[in-house]
């Protein structure tokens, strides 16, 4: 069950600088979307099967997804990122869910530069009026923007820079963070958000009303490349783990409950036997430069769906998937 699909995600800008005013994408001219209305990824029922480190041996036996990336703002296939496409997959358990996104690029880190180095994001519709395009589309600015001027346009993003992330440990959710409230992560910068719009997107548990704390950040994750010869572990000295230029396969993994203990409307709520709305964006220093927050290559211009079908269902499940990408690709 693989599909190609040249598609175009639109997730407008994550930079650095998570908290407060952002610098907008600039569009010219009217949105236009041609979407595949069939864009899907499935997450089997598939227990005990990964665990995240990074390395993605453990999902060889399961379905991929392959997608074009194509520039947000500048959806022309002749832009295409041109190591190649990025294959998503996708798995649950019955308690957690579980994504790999894979994507060839010649090998390069900076230390304590995630803008120089890829970045990998996830958001998700939560509000029932949330909008792909315009990161939950609402028409509220930066100073009006509030739980109850923007409420049903509500989004959830998880973003991960790996500038100070090492290759295979673990990153997201930690005691201390979570402790304060927050979806931040000090140590790795594996972000859980929420957006109203991309000038309106805060940490779970921050926004222009002040801070809660019950908020925490549900994300687990990790990375890796193919061209690393170390598979026992890294520590922060062995960076930059690499030399600049190989060839081979960055490796993005993550997991979060399919139900939080969100309160405050900032996380999806996935249902088994359910659809959930989602998409996927990638950055990629061009020729070793910083990129910049509206730079990323995306895999649609609207949501992908997100089917979770339950343990007894798969069986038919996959027969009908088959049918439906008979002229697709298999990736294992």
């Amino acid at each position: 069950m693989h599909r190609v699909l040249p598609l175009l995600f639109l997730l407008s800008v994550l930079g650095l600088a998570l908290i407060g005013q952002v610098n907008s994408h600039e569009e010219s001219g009217e949105w236009h979307c041609d979407s595949d209305s069939e864009s899907q990824l499935v997450a089997e029922f598939r227990p005990g099967l990964v665990t995240i480190d990074g390395h993605a041996e453990d999902w060889k036996d399961v379905d991929g997804f392959e997608f074009s990336l194509l520039p947000a703002l500048d959806p022309d296939a002749e832009n295409e990122y041109k190591a190649g496409k990025m294959t998503v997959k996708a798995l649950h358990d019955g308690h957690d869910v579980f994504f790999l996104l894979q994507v060839d690029g010649d090998y390069v880190y900076s230390k304590g530069e995630n803008n120089k180095c890829p970045s990998v994001a996830l958001m998700f519709q939560i509000g029932e009026e949330a909008s792909y395009h315009n990161m939950g589309g609402c028409k509220e600015v930066v100073s009006s923007c509030t739980k109850k001027t923007c409420k049903g346009h509500e989004v959830d993003i998880m973003h991960f820079s790996i500038g100070n992330a090492i290759p295979g440990r673990l990153y997201g959710g930690n005691p201390v963070d979570n402790s304060e409230g927050s979806g931040g992560d000090r140590y790795g910068h594996l972000v859980d958000l929420y957006a109203w719009n991309p000038h309106c997107r805060y940490l779970d548990g921050k926004g222009p009303s002040g801070n809660d704390s019950r908020s925490q950040n549900d994300w687990k994750g990790a990375w890796w490349h193919s061209s690393f010869s170390v598979h026992s572990g890294f520590v922060e000295d062995d960076s930059p783990y690499s030399k600049a230029g190989q060839k081979g396969t960055y490796d993005f993994e993550f997991s979060r409950p399919l139900r939080t203990l969100d309160r405050l409307q900032q996380d999806a709520q996935i249902t088994i036997g359910g659809t959930s709305k989602m998409s996927v964006a990638f950055w990629y220093p061009p020729e070793g430069l910083p990129w910049h927050g509206s730079g990323h290559y995306s895999v649609g211009c609207d949501w992908l769906s997100l089917d979770i079908p339950s343990g007894s269902s798969m069986g038919a499940f996959q027969t009908k998937n088959s049918a439906l990408h008979t002229n697709g690709k298999s990736v294992g």
